[in-house]
């Protein structure tokens, strides 16, 4: 009977564990079956809009997101809670326009993005112009390395495609898209004219080494971030928790840092890459304040740039997400 009673627990058991195994080989294949979706509905996407005139595809890209602006609330009270923060001084209205003419700007990008593998030096070049590119090549020529500071501003996926195709090839810190197979596709079009990418989970060796040769690289400096890997520093006079990588870094390499960020000048109708001037980084005594120190310098450097274009800047990014010890969350 002993026996008998164990036999049961073990099938029992086993069966338990087959049906698991052909649970999750189902969800397995769900996964699988649902990336290639993704993606084939991306290229898709690309090669439909990057066939229409570029004035149509654009207009396509504003209507998309305008019907994302309608229909998922949630991102638009995020836009809306991060603007009443930032801008307290402004009007509902004036925060309204604001946050629609960023879903403006991204659908604009996405536009861009489809037409990018189609564009030369020459045809990119009419759409785009350099301001401060004398900054640029200053830096570059110490031959310490450049770190370009940049953020989700404007059309940041064709700043350092164009800058590429202008002879200009750099490096991208990115973070690995969650479909394999999207992330394979995206990167192939931004690396088509030379760029690298550098992948998050090899940041720090892979800067290091980039500097060491000399490299550009370009780093999206606007995205909470958790400690240890983040720093609390002034955004817009609210604690933002914010990557100090690039200042440990900047300081060890000694490499330079300037912001860049390509950006819609309405005025012009076409885009602008703009390079600033080199900063100067604070190098006291202690290493764990210079870190502090020159983060908030970075974070203060891009919020000047957000301030002069705020309808360009992803404010649907729960940017204030991690708080100090102690302090109750923003986003409820």
């Amino acid at each position: 009977m002993l026996g008998t009673a164990t036999d049961c627990v073990h099938l029992r058991s086993l069966n338990e564990t087959t049906q698991d195994a052909t649970t999750q080989h189902g969800v397995a294949k769900q996964v699988k079956l649902k990336q290639r979706l993704e993606y084939w509905c991306l290229r898709v996407l690309v090669a439909v809009m990057g066939m229409l005139p570029r004035p149509l595809g654009r207009a396509a890209g504003a209507m998309l997101g305008w019907m994302v602006y309608v229909l998922l609330g949630r991102l638009r009270r995020v836009g809306q809670r991060n603007l009443a923060m930032a801008f307290p001084e402004k009007s509902e209205e004036e925060r309204t326009r604001i946050l629609r003419g960023v879903y403006r700007s991204l659908g604009w990008q996405l536009a861009e993005f489809c037409r990018m593998r189609r564009y030369t030096a020459e045809s990119a070049g009419k759409l785009i112009r350099y301001e401060g590119l004398e900054n640029y090549l200053a830096a570059k020529a110490k031959g310490k390395g450049v770190f370009v500071l940049t953020g989700h501003l404007g059309a940041w996926e064709l700043s350092s495609f164009y800058h590429s195709l202008a002879g200009y090839p750099m490096s991208m810190v990115i973070r690995r898209l969650d479909n394999p197979l999207v992330d394979e596709f995206v990167n192939g079009i931004r690396s088509q004219h030379g760029n690298r990418v550098i992948h998050k989970d090899d940041f720090a060796r892979g800067l290091l080494t980039a500097m060491q040769q000399g490299d550009t690289v370009g780093i999206l400096m606007d995205t909470n971030m958790t400690p240890p890997q983040g720093v609390f520093v002034p955004f817009f006079g609210v604690p933002a928790c914010t990557a100090s990588g690039l200042a440990r870094v900047a300081l060890r390499s000694e490499a330079a840092v300037l912001p860049g960020f390509l950006v819609w000048e309405g005025s012009e109708k076409r885009y602008v890459l703009h390079f600033g001037k080199e900063l100067e980084l604070i190098r006291g005594s202690d290493s764990a304040e210079n870190i502090v120190a020159n983060t908030a310098l970075f974070t203060a450097t891009i919020e000047s740039y957000v301030r002069r274009y705020p309808d360009q800047w992803l404010w649907v990014h729960r940017r204030w997400k991690t708080r100090p010890a102690g302090e109750g969350g923003i986003y409820g």
